[in-house]
Formats: structure tokens, sequence, C-alpha cells
């Protein structure tokens, strides 16, 4: 192929180190993509661009590097818009590449704003303008998503596309070593050491913000006695810690949840605060101080009054803090607190009572017999919905890699999608993807790309038939027509793809589970037929807060 602007595209993602591509492939971005694979970037085609943003979405959250998604111009980057719009909320370092029409086809029947339209979601929207910035602009867009921590969309015109670079090597791409963490100030670090010293009962809740600086925030809550929680998003990053209490908020165990309330001092460390991770605020005492510590001005005090906001990287705060607090306290640290944590550390340790029916599987027990006989070592990834609490809750994981949650948009049906992303980027590890019905029905094209990868995978499908939040939201007295269903055989829709289709409709079906678990091979679609759980709590307090 002539060399021209789309390949050297390719060639400079390439250098630049993106790990993996996912798309449609049309006319538009044909050769950038061809681009990508010529220069050793793996790619994985989807069936729907709306799959294709979804994967580099989970790919890109568990990954060394981050995923480039290529699109087709105008419709094809409208179809994958919530994905973009869930990375872009989440934050997600991923790098979009949307091929446009040319300048001068203002009849195009693909012609849109494309910069628009990525910025109405918050993503960033760059562009390639001349085959002279090529390169540049291009590094621009890598260094915004990757050290900015944005998701960037660049807009690939087709006239400039086709035409001949003037920089063909890519030879005036300069290195990019990422920029310094940003320290906080002397006497951020101080105010924070004095409310560390003085706390009995301190708790850090660490947010998707602070996940690089796991290491950090655990010495420092060693030192200082705090026990550590994470926001769902940041679930297992403190998982071999003695005094974690795992997911903050919703999801929260009931003694998690009252050791938090009855803390004096919360430090949120690139954490939002926010309704999700502090249940309306019911988390936070009416004499509890707050601190908050995150590299974005904005989000300080975003979500809550904070007693003190630090402008800052969370793991130089950290390591700053730890070097300043020279006198070692046990403070929540205590051989009563551990020994209650070491009893009813999770979910799967509460007892609850059986739901279950002669044809309905409680969650709870479902989830709890799912963590005993999958392998450990897995990637988890959660879909919305009623039931999207019970993976998060029961199935545990071994570290914040392990955990894919999609929730920023809240939108139903990327699960399966971002799933298959988050597998691929840790390949070393089964992925056990948690949908309800009607998020697996939605995005159910993209189980043709899970059995096509050829990879053990479990799909846990839990089927109540219904969009079980809007049921339990709007309550038996309303007309529910609108938001149930005939029961669906998704074992059988799942074998017609591929897969191993198991119904579960009792504990004794969960036989078949096991059988595969032992030798997983191929992609495992569960058919779990839920019974009601009346609701659950975590979205009757979401349906609160709005």
């Amino acid at each position: 192929m002539t060399e021209s602007v789309a390949s050297v595209v390719g060639s400079v993602l390439a250098g630049l180190g993106v790990g993996h591509a996912f798309g449609v492939v049309g006319s538009g971005n044909f050769h950038v993509t061809n681009a990508l694979r010529a220069r050793g970037v793996p790619f994985t085609a989807a069936r729907h661009e709306g799959g294709a943003a979804c994967m580099a979405d989970g790919y890109s959250r568990l990954a060394a590097r981050p995923a480039v998604l290529t699109v087709h111009q105008g419709c094809g980057l409208t179809n994958a818009m919530t994905g973009i719009g869930e990375a872009a909320k989440s934050r997600t370092p991923m790098i979009v590449l949307a091929a446009d029409t040319a300048g001068a086809a203002v009849n195009s029947n693909f012609r849109i704003d494309q910069d628009a339209l990525a910025i109405s979601v918050g993503a960033v929207a760059e562009r390639i303008h001349t085959p002279a910035s090529a390169v540049a602009d291009i590094t621009r867009a890598y260094k915004s998503a990757v050290h900015g921590r944005r998701t960037v969309v660049v807009s690939l015109p087709l006239d400039v596309q086709a035409a001949a670079p003037a920089d063909p090597g890519g030879d005036s791409l300069a290195a990019n070593p990422p920029p310094a963490p940003a320290r906080p100030a002397a006497r951020a670090i101080g105010d924070l050491v004095a409310l560390l010293a003085a706390a009995e009962r301190p708790v850090f809740i660490t947010g998707r913000g602070g996940r690089g600086a796991g290491p950090a925030i655990a010495a420092l809550a060693r030192q200082s006695g705090a026990l550590l929680a994470t926001s769902a998003v940041a679930n297992g990053l403190f998982a071999t810690d003695e005094f974690d209490l795992g997911i903050s908020g919703g999801f929260a165990t009931p003694l998690a949840a009252e050791l938090i309330a009855d803390a004096d001092l919360i430090v949120g460390w690139g954490c939002a605060l926010n309704m999700w991770t502090m249940r309306q605020g019911t988390l936070i005492g009416p004499a509890t101080k707050v601190v908050q510590v995150d590299d974005d001005l904005a989000a300080l005090g975003a979500h809550r009054p904070v007693d003190l906001g630090i402008l800052g990287d969370c793991g130089a705060t950290a390591a700053d803090a730890l070097e300043a607090l020279t006198k070692h306290a046990d403070g929540y640290r205590t051989a009563v607190i551990a020994a209650r944590l070491a009893q009813c550390r999770w979910w799967n340790d509460v007892p609850t009572p059986d739901l279950g029916t002669a044809d309905r599987i409680d969650p709870r027990e479902f989830s709890k017999a799912l963590d005993r006989m999958l392998p450990g070592e897995r990637v988890v990834s959660v879909d919305s919905g009623n039931f999207m609490g019970y993976p998060s809750a029961y199935l545990r994981v071994p570290d914040e890699l392990g955990f894919c949650f999609t929730q920023a948009f809240q939108s139903v049906g990327l699960g399966l999608a971002s799933g298959i992303g988050a597998g691929l980027a840790q390949p070393g590890r089964l992925p056990v993807i948690a949908v309800g019905d009607g998020g697996f029905l939605m995005g159910v094209a993209e189980l043709e790309t899970a059995v096509r990868l050829g990879r053990p995978m479990v799909v846990a499908v839990y089927n109540d038939a219904a969009y079980g939040a809007e049921v339990h939201h709007f309550g038996p007295g309303a007309d529910l027509g609108t938001v149930t269903f005939p029961d669906s055989d998704i074992a059988a829709i799942a074998r017609g793809f591929g897969a191993a289709g198991v119904t579960v409709r009792t504990p004794h079906d969960m036989a078949a589970v096991a059988g595969w678990a032992a030798d997983p091979a191929g992609v495992l679609v569960i058919d779990a037929k839920i019974a009601s759980d009346g609701g659950s709590w975590w979205l009757a307090e979401a349906f609160r807060g709005h």
C-alpha cells in the first residue's frame, strides 16, 4: 500500500505503545486499522461499534497500555457513542480513531459534527488537520489520553487520510515520558498529618484515581491505624490486607458500613465520595472529619463539603504523609476489629434467608456457589441493573485488575462487551461476566465475538425476565407490562452462538457449572433463573438520590 497519512497514524500509535485495537471496519477506517495491524497491534473485530467501544473501555481500564477503538465516519461513530460516553465519564485513557467526511463533502450522508458529538459526552475532540500536522496531532491525542486520563476522539477526514504524509516515517515523534506526579503543598501535608495523629478511628476510601497508589496508601494506613475500603471501581485494591473492608457504599457488608459510619476521620483518595460510595451521606457521622485527595481541582468537594481538600497525586501525597507521620498508632486496627473482620469480612459470610423457590434460585446463593466453583484468578465484569450488587459483593477478586465496573453512564447492556475487553487485558485470568437478562439480550451480538476468540469465559445471566430495576422501583401497583417479558431460554440462545449453555433453577443445577469449571474450555453461558429479591437495597438508595 502506498504510504499515506492513515498508515502514519497507525505507525505512530503503535510506536507510542497502544496495546490493542477494537472496531467494526468499513471503508472509512479500513486503511488505518490495517496500518495498526501491520505494526503489530492486535485487532479484535466486534459485531457492533457499541460493543467495540465497550471492549476498548474494558481493556484500557485493566491493561498497562491504552486501547484504540476504530470506527467508520458518521454512523460508525454514533453507534459507538454510549460506550464512548461510559469511557469518557470514567476517565478511561482510550483513543478513538473515527473516520470523517472530507471537508468538501458537505452533502455526504455520513456528515455530522463529530467534534460536537464527542464533546457532548465528555470526551476530548481532536482531529488530524493536515498531512503536515498528522504526527503532532496524533501524538497530542495520545498524550491527552494517557497522561491526562481522558477518552479522546480523533477525527480522520478521508481526504487527509489518503494524502501523502509530510513525515512518512514519523521522524518528528518526540519521546513521551509521563509527567512527574503532582506533589501536594507542604502545608496540606501538615494538616493531613495533624488530622491523622488526632484520629482514633480513621478510614481510607480509595477510588479510581488512587488505584495506582495502592501500596503507598496501604503503608500510610498501617502507620496511622486506618481501615481500608474502596469505591466499587477500585474493588480488590486492598484484597490481601487484614483490615480491608471491601467496597464502601451500597455494596458494603453490614460490618463494613458500621465501621465506616463510626469513623472519626475519612480520607478519600482519588475518590469522589459521592452518593454511591457514601450511601447518600449516611456513612459519614455528624462529627466525622472528611479529607479528599485528588489531582483534579474540580473533584475536590464536588459531591460534599470536605474539611480538607488536597490537590496532588494520591501516591505522592501518601508517601509525603508517611514520611511526616513519624509516630505509629494502632487507631482502628485493633485485635477486636481484626477478629470481627476475620469472621464476617465478605457478604459470602453474612447469613441471609434463602429466597429460592422450586424453580427460581436465590441470586445470593447462586453468587456464593459461583464464587466457590470458579478459579480465584479471575477478572469479573459487571453490567448495570437491579442484580449488579450480587456479583460485585459475592464474586471475590484477587486485586484491582480483577474487576471491571462500567457504571459511570448507568447504561444497561455494556457488560458483555466490556468483559471481553477486560479479559483480553488480563489473559492469565478467567473472564467472568455478570449481566441481567435485559443487558445480555441488548448486547448479545458480541457473544459471537467471545466464542470466536476461543478462550475460556463465563457469562452469568441473572435472569428475572424483566428490567428488574424498574419493576422494583415502580412497584406492584403500576402497570409493569412495558418492563416484564416472557421467559427466554438464554441457554438455548447461547448454544446457537456456539457457546455452552446451562440453565440453573436450583442449587443442584450448579453441578453442571462445577463440571465446566474443573476443566474450563470455550464460553459457558449460565441462564440463572433468579428469585425476586423484592428490589435491591442499593438501587433503592440510588433512586432516593435522584
